[in-house]
């Protein structure tokens, strides 16, 4: 049988102070033991129709899609649209504005004008969660030790530079790469295995129909030197029938990295390399 208000001999006592504990911001807990009622469904009577004070309701991480969902739906978005601005489930949208009205039909050209602008809103959203992703796995790197950067390079300098063959004899140490960060990883590298700055040559690989001679600036002063110091820049000869996509103004070519009398340092790179893949291998 369901209890009743008078269930509780000091019900009509203890609900004034009640409401009163809870208008003056006391949460259940507090109430609770203000007042010893230890019964669940006796507190929830005493405290029927009051609302609880602000600071013990937990935020809604959806309240401000909400809310902007509704904003749209007033301004006459369809469903569809107000999901693809907010980037929320289609059954979300119609919970939170179905009590709206329904926006009147709209000609062609207003619903593809709506269209792009909620395309470009989820666009500039993806690009955001891509660079929060991105900065997030960045600080999770931090400070390099000597060691790490030693191997870093080693494993850089087999993805990337050249190798001795069988067939033919090149053991020297020669990087290209069009990537500046990776420029700048390896300069940090040969550093730090003491080559000298004098030993190192630059020279600029780039398609003749670029601008050279910007390429050549732009090389220069990442790696620090002047631009003649460069050696000639080897240009590569345009063919008509491809179509390149490394065109415009963040086109510069690559730069070949050059370590005279470099044999040796080659022979123990090689080995450095081997000594990872061995290391891995005997790790796992």
């Amino acid at each position: 049988m369901p209890h009743t208000r008078r269930d509780h001999p000091d019900y009509e006592a203890l609900r004034p102070q009640a409401v009163a504990l809870r208008r003056a911001g006391l949460s259940r807990r507090q109430i609770r033991d203000r007042l010893h009622v230890h019964n669940n469904d006796i507190l929830n009577r005493l405290l029927d129709g009051v609302p609880s004070p602000d600071w013990t309701r937990r935020p809604n991480a959806k309240d401000d899609l909400r809310d902007r969902a509704r904003e749209l739906r007033k301004q006459g978005r369809t469903y569809d649209e107000i999901q693809v601005e907010l980037g929320c489930s289609k059954s979300s949208v119609s919970l939170w504005v179905r009590d709206l009205p329904k926006p009147p039909p709209r000609t062609p050209e207003e619903a593809s004008a709506i269209a792009r602008r909620g395309w470009a809103a989820t666009l500039e959203r993806r690009e955001e969660e891509r660079q929060r992703t991105k900065a997030d796995a960045k600080r999770e790197i931090g400070a390099l030790s000597d060691r790490e950067l030693f191997i870093a390079g080693v494993a850089l300098y087999w993805a990337e530079g050249t190798k001795d063959k069988p067939y033919t004899r090149r053991e020297s140490v020669t990087f290209v790469n069009s990537d500046p960060s990776v420029i700048r990883l390896y300069l940090a590298w040969l550093n730090l295995l003491g080559v000298e700055p004098e030993r190192v040559g630059y020279r600029v690989m780039i398609h003749g129909t670029a601008d050279v001679a910007g390429a050549e600036r732009y090389w220069a002063d990442l790696v620090g030197v002047d631009v003649t110091a460069l050696q000639k820049t080897t240009l590569k000869r345009h063919n008509p029938k491809t179509v390149r996509k490394n065109v415009g103004d963040a086109y510069h070519g690559c730069l070949v990295i050059r370590v005279l009398q470099s044999a040796d340092l080659y022979r123990r790179i090689e080995g450095w390399w081997y000594g990872i893949v061995w290391g891995a291998e005997r790790s796992t």
